[in-house]
């Protein structure tokens, strides 16, 4: 029902549908790939639908292959005036139609969704970036537009990253698609953030996940004292993180931490 009062989301074909058996085949990572960013397609759409309307994911959109968890924390927002921000609620849409196009696309290959913590995993980063103790991304507007900065620029170079491992080009297209659509929100939850006056916090943030990355891959919403709404290197390119980088930044700390917001790891052969 959520899916259908949120979205209206009938889910159009596939692109991989049309993809013969063979050239999938020739591409044996790539499904691996795909269930990768489904997880974390997981992640992101249960942050947003819950904010928005309190409610996660529906059950039929979290089946699948692997070991399916349950979601902790998360709720609506008490948002400014007691009205949704029309942006979040695009947001949320999208990144409900992004796990439904992943599923389709996977079919019974698709990983069922895994644990996902959204109370403590953030009371776990917020401490380590210095944002202070106890902090709820679901208490105010502000504290959300922070808990969506932590996870739209990791979305965007954990895409930018596949791009160089996806073998099939129907896979890369769909791929480079949904990137697209991640850097759309990265770059307006980064406005928001800025006129907000959250830079510093936002500092502190990139600082945190970089040294989890373990590279100097990430810039807040301010460099060098100027506005910063699109991180890139000196030529100018985004960012990308290998699959392993972006899981010692989920995992808030590597495989062998606490797993952060998946506390139970991954599903899928890429964990």
């Amino acid at each position: 029902m959520l899916a259908n009062t949120l979205v209206g989301a009938a889910v159009a074909p596939g692109v991989f549908a049309s993809v013969p058996a063979a050239a999938q085949s020739a591409g044996p990572a790539d499904p691996d790939i795909l269930n990768f960013a489904l997880n974390l397609e997981y992640l992101e759409a249960e942050y947003y639908l819950r904010g928005v309307t309190g409610q996660g994911l529906p059950a039929e959109a979290t089946t699948g292959t692997g070991t399916q968890g349950s979601v902790t924390g998360g709720r609506r927002v008490p948002f400014e005036r007691g009205r949704v921000p029309g942006f979040f609620e695009e947001i949320a849409r999208d990144e409900l139609n992004h796990v439904l196009f992943l599923r389709q696309a996977l079919g019974s290959a698709a990983v069922a969704e895994p644990a996902i913590d959204l109370m403590n995993s953030f009371n776990l980063a917020g401490q380590a970036a210095g944002l202070g103790e106890g902090f709820d991304p679901f208490a105010d507007e502000n504290s959300f537009l922070l808990g969506a900065y932590i996870f739209e620029d990791v979305g965007v170079t954990a895409y930018a990253g596949a791009a160089a491992f996806i073998q099939n080009k129907a896979f890369l297209t769909a791929a480079a698609q949904i990137l697209a659509v991640e850097a759309y929100h990265a770059g307006e939850i980064r406005t928001r953030v800025l006129q907000q006056g959250l830079a510093q916090e936002s500092i502190l943030i990139s600082k945190l996940r970089a040294a989890a990355s373990g590279a100097d891959d990430d810039q807040g919403v301010i460099l060098d004292g100027r506005p910063n709404i699109v991180p890139t290197d000196q030529n100018a390119l985004a960012f990308t993180r290998t699959p392993q980088q972006v899981l010692n930044i989920v995992y808030l700390g590597g495989p062998s931490a606490n797993n952060g917001f998946f506390p139970n790891k991954v599903n899928g052969a890429i964990a």
